[in-house]
């Protein structure tokens, strides 16, 4: 029989246990219905991580986990919504991390989001190598980490160097993706062709399970399919110009002479256009996010060209 102290005891600690699982239902409850109701600037509830722990009673992973959530869903409004201000994604992440440090894809995937050039992301490739870098400090043996530092330096701060500094310390953490010591290579020797940006997302593709980030890899993978293609194609033609003397304004003449086999395509399964002045485009470019070539006149890329930035 347990005495009435201790019964007391138990009590007290089943009332307390009550009290924390409701004022967090309520808390939970409260959150989305401000998400449903506010703007995204209003997403940003409490921006003191230290505050936050005091108040979560030990509860921080619950609470990094919100605020993950809350990051992701910042960022797919604003790029939905084809936004240049993504002001509140460092402060979102920041939180989220030092609420718990070992939140691996809160480093991986909110350093992507960071880097990539608005409205894609929040343009600042340099915060984004920040967090992963805390990441990398917090997590020593996650080699997906010094994956996309490597990456971030390579695509977005065009720091050769250090995107092979980051997959050779990478390729040295255990049971790290063989490619490391390979893209380690290329960025050393190669760094800046088109063939190292396949590998580099080919990889990317193929180490994640992440829909929004596969998502983006074939995007940036079509882009550079594109980007190969419309060249080519613009070299044919004025080679056709040069021979016959004609300037085509569709494909035709030049598969009647044998100079293709048929009307080239984009990945996407689209016709390319032939301008009157020799010029390829696609017809969907906002279909094809990332690409540099085949824009209508007038109409510029995401980034430079890959030669100055890979």
């Amino acid at each position: 029989m347990k005495s009435s102290s201790q019964r007391g005891v138990s009590m007290v600690l089943c009332a307390v246990l009550l009290v924390m699982f409701s004022g967090a239902s309520a808390a939970l409850h409260g959150l989305h219905r401000i998400h449903d109701e506010s703007t995204p600037e209003e997403i940003l509830y409490i921006p003191s991580a230290k505050a936050l722990k005091r108040m979560s009673l030990g509860y921080t992973g619950l609470l990094a986990d919100i605020y993950w959530t809350r990051a992701v869903q910042y960022f797919g409004w604003n790029h939905k919504h084809r936004s240049m201000d993504y002001h509140l994604l460092y402060p979102l992440l920041d939180i989220t991390t030092e609420l718990d440090p070992h939140l691996v894809v809160a480093y991986r995937f909110g350093a992507t989001f960071l880097a990539q050039q608005p409205p894609n992301g929040a343009g600042i490739p340099d915060k984004a190598a920040e967090l992963i870098e805390r990441g990398i400090k917090a997590n020593p043996d996650e080699w997906r980490l010094y994956y996309e530092l490597g990456f971030l330096n390579a695509m977005e701060r065009h720091d050769y160097l250090a995107a092979a500094d980051a997959f050779e310390r990478g390729s040295k953490v255990p049971h790290a993706h063989p490619f490391l010591k390979v893209l380690a290579a290329a960025m050393a020797q190669h760094g800046g062709d088109l063939e190292t940006a396949r590998l580099m997302w080919q990889t990317t593709l193929e180490t994640t399970d992440d829909k929004m980030i596969r998502q983006n890899a074939e995007h940036h993978l079509q882009a550079l399919d594109v980007d190969e293609t419309v060249p080519k194609l613009e070299a044919i033609v004025q080679q056709f110009r040069e021979k016959t003397g004609r300037q085509p304004t569709n494909f035709l003449p030049l598969i009647q002479a044998g100079w293709l086999r048929h009307v080239p395509t984009d990945p996407l399964g689209h016709p390319y256009k032939l301008r009157p002045d020799g010029k390829v485009e696609v017809q969907d470019p906002d279909a094809l996010p990332f690409i540099r070539q085949g824009l209508p006149a007038g109409r510029q890329g995401p980034f430079e060209p890959l030669k100055q930035v890979m």
